[in-house]
């Protein structure tokens, strides 16, 4: 490999928008020396994304797709805008799709990387694909890569999880600015232009989908109500379902007690205006917010979908089944509020033990992402029939 170019990377994600898998990427992103390494970003969305500027400002090329099923476009996309040292895909299960395209291209280096334990569908057309895509996973990937035991076994399946080219791969955080504290005063000054007061403030992040239950969410929020007439929930995030959730707001007579934030740049802020942070998600693949809000020394009520991987071991996650009454979280939720960890220390301590921190993941990435090779395609598939 020419040592005077950087390793080119080309990251295969659906948009760069704010949520837990762009926003790891860009936290490596941000990271690494652009001298070594540079990243282009295939995206899925006509729109323009969060991201796309901050990444162009890198010297990064946001490269879009017409046609995400198009084999053929995409070997073209690869070779008119590479040669590329490596493609590096994040689209669940179309991984299979941009991998192979890879293969075509001839790059050498070609990561599938799982992110969630799940989908929307589970009809018979979904089952066939599922199976169809993943054996396409398995042989056009020379590593495959997973944010926790079950979102490897969701993607890749027993048999890929067993391969010698299967490892878990932290999701990278820099976690340094929510241990700051001027959050505390920016917060104060964001719950006095919300009217929060000394209010408690119950909270969650995330995009506006079924997969984050914002509707269990509202019926928690009713039954703490019960206990508390003037508790605030703080919303932060965009999405399909939002539009349903503000109806639902109004349908029940919460407009007074739910405030929706939108998108934020300033999360941990956000984190700090809250007493406690609620996720009752249907599935996760990690839920990198959850490291964020651990980082922030805040008790976390999570359902039992969270993946273990997320728990800091800091005492702070506690779990609740989604088969229980919304009172139940409730109350759990009341338990929990004012014990947040203000040892950042031993935050710190925590990040690193896990292996969250940015540094340990770049050097990871670049370690594959230089490879010269991943084992011949040939005896690579061989393994894998």
């Amino acid at each position: 490999m020419n040592q005077t170019k950087p390793v080119k990377v080309l990251q295969v994600v659906g948009a760069m928008n704010r949520a837990g898998t762009e926003t790891m990427l860009m936290n490596v992103y941000r990271g690494i020396d652009k001298n070594k390494i540079q990243f282009d970003f295939v995206s899925y969305s006509k729109e323009e994304s969060h991201y796309d500027d901050e990444i162009k400002s890198y010297g990064g090329k946001i490269i879009k797709l017409s046609n995400t099923w198009s084999i053929k476009e995409m070997v073209g996309k690869i070779n008119m805008h590479g040669p590329y040292d490596a493609v590096h895909s994040h689209t669940l299960f179309n991984c299979g799709i941009a991998n192979t395209a890879a293969q075509i291209a001839g790059v050498k280096i070609r990561i599938a990387h799982a992110h969630t334990t799940n989908d929307s569908s589970d009809s018979l057309i979904r089952k066939i694909y599922l199976k169809c895509m993943r054996k396409m996973i398995l042989h056009s990937s020379t590593h495959l890569l997973a944010c926790s035991k079950g979102a490897g076994h969701y993607l890749f399946g027993e048999k890929g999880v067993q391969n010698e080219n299967y490892s878990y791969f932290p999701n990278a955080i820099d976690y340094s600015p929510f241990l700051q504290q001027d959050n505390n005063s920016e917060a104060r000054k964001f719950k006095m232009q919300c009217g929060f007061g000394n209010n408690l403030v119950i909270g969650h992040i995330g995009r506006f989908i079924k997969a984050k239950n914002h509707l269990f969410l509202l019926r928690i929020m009713q039954c703490l109500l019960e206990k508390d007439p003037s508790v605030k929930l703080l919303l932060v995030g965009e999405g399909e379902e939002k539009k349903r959730i503000i109806n639902e707001v109004k349908k029940v007579g919460l407009e007074k007690n739910v405030v929706f934030a939108g998108i934020r740049t300033d999360i941990p802020v956000m984190l700090q205006c809250m007493d406690a942070f609620v996720f009752p998600s249907i599935y996760e693949g990690l839920g990198l917010v959850l490291l964020e809000a651990q980082a922030s020394g805040m008790p976390c009520i999570v359902s039992e979908a969270i993946q273990p991987e997320a728990d800091l071991e800091l005492g702070l996650i506690s779990k609740q089944s989604l088969d229980e009454h919304p009172r139940i979280w409730a109350n759990r939720i009341m338990e929990v509020v004012g014990k947040k960890e203000k040892d950042f220390l031993k935050i710190t301590r925590a990040f690193e033990e896990k292996n969250y921190a940015v540094s340990v993941s770049i050097a990871k990435l670049m370690s594959l992402y230089s490879a010269t090779s991943g084992g011949t395609d040939e005896n690579y598939t061989d393994r894998l029939i």
